[in-house]
């Protein structure tokens, strides 16, 4: 049976490689589940544990560790404090830098053979419907779980539900009424699945037209969305423009304010407050 182990970013060992020049590194410990790390408490589950349930499940694995939570996540293959959001990579090895429980270490010679995660579903975006309009893509780190990680869980069982967490707040997602509820109040948003460029000019089809989107205060992308009284431009009316003159520039207006949109620089101002926000093109 593999052991399972996390990556202690506290933890490092200092080594000398056998080289005319007698290099030393850094080398990251990987801590094996059950240890005492540094400070800590024991784990409430042991490497056996997680090796035995990785295989029946592709969902989260909750656990502590003296007084904190983490869940383990089998698909993103990562381990999250549920306090500070915190991330850690985890991985089965045959072979690694582990330290033991007694905190001897164990150094293979030989390269560790990685139990990885499957690799991302190409060609589809995940996205809720935000404040006024806008589509927001699952994107880490404000939610637990990013677009790629959705599309994973949805190939698995398309008729299934996904719970994750953003900000303070639980949701579930739910693939055959694509929506999405917070668990706590109720409250309800309609998500979509959005087949990409690429995969739809594989698939025989036109091609989906470019996105605008611009970054929030958050640092998330958001989809340019013609609504009105809210913005006056679409992500479409973007991208005729910048197709008639992509070095030049167009203005547009929101709810109260005026903005001018710059295809040079990729940025958009505030025409009142001067302030600049990053956008990009998305093919």
């Amino acid at each position: 049976m593999l052991p399972w182990v996390y990556g202690d970013s506290r933890s490092y060992l200092r080594v000398k490689v056998k080289t005319s020049g007698g290099i030393s590194k850094d080398i990251l410990i990987w801590r094996e589940y059950g240890s005492l790390g540094p400070g800590q408490g024991s784990s409430s589950v042991s490497s056996g544990d997680v090796a035995t349930v990785h295989p029946q499940t592709s969902g989260d694995l909750p656990l502590h560790c003296g007084s904190n939570s983490y869940t383990l996540d089998f698909t993103a293959m990562t381990q999250t404090n549920s306090a500070t959001r915190v991330q850690r990579n985890v991985r089965g090895v045959q072979s690694s830098t582990i330290v033991s429980g007694n905190g001897s270490l164990s150094i293979a010679q030989s390269a560790p053979t990685v139990i990885a995660s499957p690799p991302p579903s190409a060609g589809y975006t995940w996205e809720f419907m935000g404040e006024e309009g806008v589509w927001i893509e699952y994107q880490t780190p404000g939610c637990s779980l990013e677009s790629a990680g959705i599309e994973r869980r949805y190939q698995k069982n398309p008729k299934g539900q996904i719970r994750f967490k953003a900000g303070r707040y639980s949701y579930t997602l739910d693939f055959s009424g694509m929506c999405q509820t917070n668990v706590r109040i109720g409250t309800k948003r309609i998500v979509r699945r959005t087949q990409c460029e690429a995969q739809q000019t594989s698939s025989g089809g036109m091609g989906l037209q470019s996105r605008w989107q611009f970054q929030d205060v958050d640092g998330s992308w958001k989809d340019f969305a013609k609504r009105s009284g809210t913005c006056s431009v679409s992500s479409q009316d973007i991208e005729a423009q910048y197709q008639q003159n992509p070095n030049g520039t167009m203005n547009f207006t929101t709810r109260r304010f005026s903005y001018q949109l710059n295809f040079s620089a990729l940025t958009q101002r505030n025409l009142s407050t001067q302030t600049t926000r990053s956008v990009r093109r998305l093919n």
